[in-house]
Order: C-alpha cells, then sequence, then structure tokens
C-alpha cells in the first residue's frame, strides 16, 4: 500500500461520504459525529463523538470510517472517541438538516422551536402530534400528521 498524507481539508471531504449506519441519507460528518481530524506524526487522528451515550452504532461507524481511509492509502489510523463536551443536535450541519428532511426524517428543531411544533416532512404541517417517544432508533421519535395523517421520524433533539 502507497503511504498516503493528505491534508485535514481532504480528510474530511472523504469522511463526508461516509454514511451512518442508522440513517444512510446522512454522513457521519453531517451529523457531527467526527469532530476534529488531525495528523500526529505520521499516524492520522480522527476524533469521534457518539451522538448518545452507549450508541451501538458507533463501532460500526469507526470501522466504517477506518476503511474508507485505510481504502485511500491512509495507513496509520487512530480513532478516538470524546464524549465531552456531549453531542447536541446543533452540530448537525445544514446539509445535513436538508437530507434528513428529504428521507423523510424530521430534522431535530432548533433550540428556539418547540418540539410540538416540528413540521411534517411529506407536506410541511405543523399540526403534528408526538405517538411514541421512541422511534426505530434511540435518537429518533414518532410524530404523525395531522393534516396528510402520515407517520414520520423526528430526529430528537439532544
Amino acid at each position: 500500500m502507497v503511504r498516503v498524507r493528505p491534508d485535514a481539508a481532504q480528510v474530511w471531504g472523504w469522511l463526508e461520504e461516509v454514511a451512518d449506519p442508522e440513517i444512510p441519507a446522512v454522513s457521519v460528518v453531517d451529523l457531527g459525529i467526527v469532530r476534529d481530524v488531525h495528523w500526529n506524526d505520521d499516524e492520522l487522528v480522527v476524533t469521534i463523538t457518539p451522538t448518545y451515550s452507549g450508541c451501538p452504532a458507533m463501532e460500526v461507524i469507526a470501522r466504517d470510517i477506518r476503511e474508507a481511509l485505510l481504502a485511500r492509502g491512509v495507513e496509520k489510523i487512530r480513532l478516538e472517541t470524546k464524549i465531552s463536551p456531549p453531542w447536541t443536535t446543533d452540530w448537525i450541519s445544514e446539509g445535513g438538516r436538508r437530507r434528513l428532511h428529504e428521507s423523510g426524517i424530521a430534522p431535530p428543531p432548533s433550540a428556539l422551536v418547540q418540539i410540538e411544533n416540528v413540521a411534517c416532512p411529506r407536506c410541511g404541517s405543523r399540526a403534528t402530534e408526538m405517538i411514541s417517544r421512541f422511534g426505530s432508533t434511540p435518537c429518533k421519535s414518532i410524530y404523525k400528521c395531522r393534516a396528510c395523517l402520515e407517520p414520520f421520524d423526528v430526529f430528537k433533539r439532544h
């Protein structure tokens, strides 16, 4: 394997292609899971933060990041998990929020929006209600739109 030492911007670009295993419409960069990328001598250090303590997807995310970097010729990789400060939905990029919406998942509301006022990702109505605090993954809740009657996931605000 050829030893490669790309700059941090190139690595960030590669990591934008690593999909979140639970929500493949968004990347681990879009979700704000990847916190930092830097070189320590000849070792690439990638810092990641789980979306919540005990997230079962972190093992898969770490493997996928490592595989993506190895495939591009980076040989020495160290993944560090940083839990402080804890991950927050505020770290989701605008592109990530757009892709969540496009895939039928309501992006988490900003700190200024009440969770009860979530817009339906299908019709845009704010006449929505939570039908279950627990969704298909621990980081989502299930809502129903009273206008179009469709259920949809809402990414929980952290």
